[in-house]
């Protein structure tokens, strides 16, 4: 019971929940950048909408780039605050742009992931991950 109420805590688990999140919300994302990525690959007219006035085209691609490109990043734990930046940009206009007249259950999910990219930008990848990988490497060639 005590254990339940320690407010301490334990790095080893807190690195490896970094690891969870970070592999299983990039996971979840990148399935809706690989369903966009489908569609480019179909060929087609491109119908997507143009929140920003960019146009279809490029809206739709800018979305595949974060949604499914900058998720595998997330995922491996590479350039990871760098690859969150599209992809907070992506929930931002998901969220106050196309789905602004809609309520907050067509919101929601945008705004979860919203929330755990903004996690993950301040907490940073974990030590499991690459750039952790590439950090000692560095330091190591620097001594």
């Amino acid at each position: 019971m005590r254990k339940l109420f320690n407010t301490n805590f334990n790095n080893e688990s807190v690195h490896f929940m970094l690891l969870v999140l970070r592999v299983s919300i990039g996971a979840f994302m990148a399935i809706h950048g690989f369903q966009k990525l489908q569609w480019v690959l179909a060929g087609g007219e491109v119908q997507f909408g143009d929140p920003i006035g960019l146009g279809p085209a490029v809206s739709l691609y800018l979305t595949i780039f974060a949604e499914f490109f900058c998720s595998i990043l997330l995922i491996l734990g590479l350039a990871t605050r760098l690859a969150l930046i599209p992809l907070i940009v992506t929930m931002l206009v998901a969220v106050l742009v196309v789905h602004a007249p809609d309520g907050f259950d067509k919101k929601e999910l945008g705004l979860h992931f919203l929330a755990v990219f903004l996690f993950l930008l301040v907490s940073g990848p974990g030590r499991f991950s690459i750039d952790t990988a590439i950090g000692k490497n560095a330091s190591r060639r620097r001594r």
